[in-house]
């Protein structure tokens, strides 16, 4: 009875999911609980206001989900913070007064461009919009770490011009065990994201190999998430769920609440 915990609603301004159709849709698979998580990016490139949220709008539609599942899904209130270094302080200043019980950090925008869009890789190899992507995580964990786990770690290979064609973990080892090992330093987590399988890589982002690399550097903390954005998109092959993550070396998946960890073994 796995957990889904990186989904987005009507509040992410990439989605015009319906909450209470994405809670059924998780009942449906027997899911124990989800975690909603929509998107939070201050500064986004061109459409500053896309992924803005009205928190009070927010929290009252998730506390009135959650009271209207109680009998059948566990419901978490969680976020997905867009991070950039020079956003720091108002990240830190909103979990000062939002009461989440999950903060996912993720890195959608690469020094003032999202690598969702062409322009990103213009001008350069794709080897070079990668490593510059990895080297920027580093830049935002150095600036702020008060996340919970860091999302889909190698999000940039959903949309370069050959995918994860010719991506592999060793051409980049360097950089992303550094941000492993700064995760692994801070205590933080990182994610089983599901949706490489949606987006047709064949693999989760981040990959097998990085979540195996991960606990062999004493990582401890995963969770696991399809990042749908549609009811359609809930636990997307979560079937494949378990055995990747005990190829990696993990028995248990990850589920916060109230920013706290709990273990949850898989049977």
């Amino acid at each position: 009875m796995l957990w889904d915990t990186h989904m987005h609603t009507h509040f992410s301004g990439d989605s015009e999911a319906d909450s209470s159709a994405m809670a059924r849709a998780a009942v449906a698979k027997n899911l124990s609980g989800i975690c909603i998580t929509d998107h939070l990016d201050y500064d986004y490139p061109d459409d500053p206001d896309l992924f803005i949220i009205d928190f009070d709008q927010y929290s009252k539609e998730i506390h009135k989900l959650q009271s209207d599942f109680s009998d059948v899904l566990t419901i978490n209130y969680g976020i997905e913070l867009g991070l950039q270094p020079h956003l720091a302080k108002k990240h830190h200043d909103l979990l000062q007064t939002e009461d989440f019980d999950f903060v996912i950090g993720s890195s959608h925008v690469v020094h003032g461009i999202d690598p969702y869009y062409p322009v990103y890789y213009e001008g350069r190899t794709e080897t070079a919009a990668y490593r510059e992507y990895f080297e920027s995580i580093l830049e935002n964990i150095a600036a702020f770490d008060e996340f919970d786990v860091y999302g889909h770690i190698d999000y940039v290979v959903r949309y370069g011009p050959n995918k994860n064609a010719d991506y592999t973990y060793k051409k980049f080892k360097d950089v992303i065990d550094e941000i492993l090992r700064q995760l692994v330093a801070r205590g933080k987590g990182i994610e089983l994201n599901m949706a490489g399988f949606k987006y047709g890589l064949g693999h989760p982002n981040p990959t097998e190999e990085i979540l195996h690399r991960y606990r062999e550097l004493g990582g401890e903390i995963i969770t696991v998430g399809a990042d749908g954005h549609a009811p359609d998109q809930i636990a997307w092959d979560f079937e494949k769920v378990p055995g990747i993550l005990k190829a990696a070396g993990f028995d248990y998946f990850t589920v916060f609440t109230k920013r706290k960890p709990e273990f949850i073994l898989i049977c």
